[in-house]
């Protein structure tokens, strides 16, 4: 704060008009959501230059250092600093583009970015340097986010059990270093979770941004399929792929959503929402959301005696878990119910078989312009850059006929089979008047590091992916000694995220689960005490007294077009 505003501070408590309280605020990195940081830049106590170095900082030292480090980062920009000189001073002179001005965020390394490499975790893809930004990653820059760092996942994002790669390794749990933070993007959960960044960005065929999210004490969101662009993400399954944010709050992650969602020329899918005019997201983040809102437990995914097979080894822990998270739910207002989606199995299995990763790799690698260091999938294989982990996936993908999945008959059968269980889903949202489903994102806790053969647990892939429908996951609580996370999935209608985002902060804000993992606490440096800058009214009874109010706000002038 400016000289004179501290002068105006002190005059004004000894007049007696300001509450000493409301005068004092700190600053702490650890946990610091985006609204907390632009109350820090706001009151001079913070700039963005600063807040990158400090994510850096913890980078250094925690996951890279020590005998098992949480390993979640494969490169960090070299040019964040620079860039975040330059917003700063852009808000010195202009203000803020938006609430993500200065805000660094962690990308996981399957999105292009024009200034780094795009690996998607592979030794093949090694120095490779996309001609252009993701469109996500687009759009969060030019509301001035800066990309920090590029992060960890699970090869070409194969697995949604572990975050494996050929380019850096292991990514271990934030909570429990012994353990898998999950698939594919557990390089962002682990990194967002451990606080190496405000926010992140994940992507989701399966269930790779639910599932590292769950497992990391985050919130995430995977979009209704033609909300979000996908143009510029490593493909996995153009039918299925989703990227979008994870982040430690409700809000935060909406406030990415806000900025990535929208119509992009490049991906034909969203022109589902070409002429339309979106809504604020913000507006539906509503602490009484959840009063009067019906939902729908899927019981099937994670009660042994529900009777379902696929339940049969869901752990008590997560059922206890999640018998309190309903117990929540009611105490908000909400009408709670168990209910079943008919022959929901015989739905999913009938949805799956269209392997199309050959044909959508290799479109991809042709984007990439003359420089890509391998120009297909049997380049890939036959370079052996890669881990083994996912040697089978590889030589399955090369295995199908590399020609347009329409034109492919187990392909337009599954297309089929997905219009199917979409109705049957639709029918009972609607016949029940639910607003969502619920259910646990996983219904076991994670795995160890290693263990290929304890019970899977995985729910989202076979509930949004194959339907194209829009979930969210928010912290649900935590499992075995209190230790290890577990997440709360609502799953709705199609484009209907505003219903999802106010059920999810509405028990996000009741419950308060998320807490930061204790292995990676503040380091000196990242606690700041600052005086707040008096809101205008309090300015005007200032001047009325003839105290100045001058260097209370810092005046800004209009941006250039």
């Amino acid at each position: 704060m400016k000289r004179t505003a501290t002068l105006v501070v002190a005059q004004s408590i000894a007049l007696g008009l300001l509450p000493i309280g409301a005068l004092a605020a700190t600053f702490q990195l650890e946990e610091a959501t985006i609204a907390e940081l632009n109350r820090a830049f706001d009151a001079d106590a913070l700039t963005s230059e600063q807040l990158v170095q400090l994510y850096l900082n913890r980078i250094e030292i925690y996951d890279k250092a020590g005998e098992t480090p949480l390993n979640s980062i494969i490169l960090t920009n070299s040019n964040a600093l620079e860039t975040a000189r330059a917003l700063d001073l852009e808000r010195e002179l202009y203000g803020p583009r938006s609430p993500l001005h200065g805000i660094p965020i962690i990308v996981k390394d399957n999105y292009d970015t024009f200034d780094l490499q795009t690996t998607a975790g592979s030794l093949s893809l090694a120095g490779s340097i996309p001609p252009d930004d993701a469109f996500q990653v687009q759009r969060l820059r030019d509301a001035g986010a800066i990309v920090l760092a590029k992060s960890n996942l699970a090869e070409f994002a194969f697995s949604p059990q572990r975050s494996v790669s050929s380019i850096l390794g292991t990514t271990r749990n934030p909570y429990d270093l012994s353990r898998v933070p999950a698939g594919s993007s557990g390089g962002t959960g682990a990194a967002v979770a451990a606080n190496f960044g405000t926010v992140g960005l994940g992507t989701d065929t399966g269930n790779s941004i639910r599932g590292p999210s769950s497992h990391n004490a985050l919130v995430g969101i995977r979009s209704t399929i033609g909300l979000t662009s996908r143009d510029g993400i490593v493909p996995l399954n153009l039918y299925r792929d989703i990227g979008g944010p994870m982040a430690r709050t409700v809000e935060d992650a909406v406030l990415v959503f806000e900025a990535i969602a929208g119509y992009d020329p490049a991906d034909p899918s969203t022109e589902a929402v070409k002429n339309l005019t979106l809504p604020d997201y913000s507006e539906f983040l509503d602490k009484s959301s959840l009063k009067g809102a019906r939902l729908g437990v899927l019981d099937e995914l994670f009660r042994p005696s529900s009777g379902s097979t696929r339940a049969a080894t869901a752990s008590p822990e997560i059922e206890r878990l999640m018998d309190e998270a309903i117990a929540d739910l009611r105490s908000q207002g909400a009408i709670v119910e168990p209910t079943v989606i008919p022959d929901f199995d015989a739905l999913v299995t009938a949805t799956g078989g269209c392997n199309r990763f050959e044909y959508d790799i290799n479109n991809y690698l042709a984007s990439l312009g003359p420089n890509a260091p391998v120009k297909s999938l049997d380049e890939i294989i036959a370079s052996g850059k890669f881990d083994p982990t996912v040697t089978e996936s590889l030589i399955a993908g090369a295995a199908v006929e590399d020609v347009p999945p329409e034109q492919r008959a187990v392909c337009q059968t599954a297309e089929a089979n997905r219009d199917v269980m979409r109705t049957a889903v639709l029918d009972v949202l609607d016949s029940n008047k639910y607003d969502a489903f619920i259910f646990p994102t996983w219904s076991n806790p994670p795995r160890l590091i290693g263990d290929e053969t304890s019970p899977n647990g995985n729910n989202s892939g076979i509930t949004a992916p194959p339907t194209g429908f829009p979930a969210i996951t928010v912290p649900m609580g935590y499992s075995i000694n209190n230790t290890l996370p577990a997440g709360l999935q609502f799953w709705g209608r199609p484009f209907d995220e505003p219903t999802l985002i106010g059920l999810g902060y509405s028990y996000e804000q009741t419950t308060k689960h998320r807490r930061p993992p204790s292995l990676f606490s503040a380091l000196p440096g990242e606690e700041i005490e600052y005086e707040t800058v008096p809101e205008p009214g309090v300015a005007i009874a200032l001047s009325v007294i003839g105290v100045s109010t001058l260097g209370l706000k810092r005046k800004k002038v209009q941006s250039p077009a």
